[in-house]
């Protein structure tokens, strides 16, 4: 017969109520009688059942985390911090995306067309709505926001400062003597918080340092993709007067910008200085290395996870705001070629 709590409380000498702390990820249990426990599951090959567990607690011991697309570095490097931070805790984590479907979005906040499997969502939209969060409100599923969304005190956020990330990268390429800086990735028809946050960052630098913004300058990417970056490229290398610095909303843009420079007969950065923002792995072996801003993903993740299960444990939990810091990391294509300026920071 299976092991059972009680067989192993038995083995470890404590009372059932401690195995399943231990099993359930509780907190505080002190490492000497964790360690008790956990040999005891190890020894008799203990296998919790979910089933019992939800029906005696009411919690599944899973969270769902919401993004747009996985296949995104970003969210795929979030996704795995997410996992590896819930499993400390004791959970597990199941991912979806939206696909930039607004519908999916809803129904997947919402709960619609599936059972309730999740003790909280993490939940990435790219647009949440108050009325949306209202109706969520009645279904009392824990739930934490991320990303560029305002926050109005009833769930907490976990979010970046995109409008000082995009300030920074544009007054980098300015400190390097760059004057007609292009912006690529804006979404101006979409009304999403990031695009319109990193335009607005991009647009103050300039400013501020008394260049012109110029329209013909600022061109829009559908996806933040590779190819989105190249297209977009392609058409500010045909403006007059011809850019000296890319600025792009991500990473994946910069690089597809960087080939499109190169096809067109031009040098990075000697020509056009490129910058982006995450720091992707790809970004730092590329070659010329990309300049970019880097992003606390691993913070934003164990924030995240803390904060839906301190919501999980008690509902009633002042819900916070949390920015979460990020640094400029300037790289080959915005420095050029140099051993002072090592290329895989």
């Amino acid at each position: 017969m299976p092991a059972t709590l009680r067989d192993v409380a038995d083995r470890a000498q404590v009372s059932v109520r401690t195995v399943s702390n231990v099993v359930s990820g509780y907190q505080h249990v002190s490492p000497q009688m964790r360690q008790r426990v956990l040999q005891a599951i190890e020894e008799l090959d203990y296998r919790p059942n979910p089933v019992a567990r939800t029906l005696r607690t009411g919690r599944t011991g899973m969270l769902a985390l919401v993004v747009p697309e996985i296949d995104v570095p970003y969210f795929s490097e979030l996704a795995r911090e997410v996992i590896d931070s819930a499993a400390e805790l004791g959970y597990r984590v199941m991912v979806d995306q939206t696909g930039h479907d607004h519908e999916r979005e809803r129904q997947l906040l919402l709960g619609e067309n599936r059972t309730m499997l999740f003790d909280g969502i993490l939940f990435s939209p790219l647009v949440t709505k108050a009325e949306l969060l209202d109706m969520h409100g009645s279904s009392r599923m824990p739930l934490v926001l991320l990303g560029e969304h305002e926050f109005d005190g009833r769930y907490d956020h976990i979010a970046i400062d995109n409008v000082q990330a995009a300030h920074d990268a544009v007054t980098h390429l300015i400190s390097l003597g760059r004057t007609r800086i292009a912006a690529v990735g804006t979404q101006p028809l979409e009304g999403y918080a990031t695009p319109l946050q990193r335009t607005a960052g991009y647009e103050a630098a300039l400013r501020e340092a008394g260049l012109q913004v110029r329209p013909e300058h600022t061109i829009p990417a559908a996806h933040y993709s590779r190819t989105g970056g190249y297209t977009a490229c392609v058409a500010l290398l045909t403006t007059s007067p011809r850019p000296d610095a890319i600025f792009c909303f991500s990473d994946l843009l910069a690089i597809g910008a960087m080939r499109a420079v190169f096809d067109a007969g031009l040098r990075v950065p000697d020509d056009v200085a490129v910058i982006g923002i995450d720091d992707i792995d790809e970004g730092r072996f590329a070659r010329p290395s990309l300049s970019t801003v880097s992003l606390d993903i691993p913070f934003i993740a164990r924030e995240a996870v803390h904060r839906i299960a301190a919501r999980i444990e008690n509902p009633q939990t002042p819900a916070e705001e949390i920015v979460a810091t990020h640094q400029l990391v300037a790289r080959e294509s915005t420095l050029g070629m140099s051993d002072e300026h090592p290329a895989h920071r």
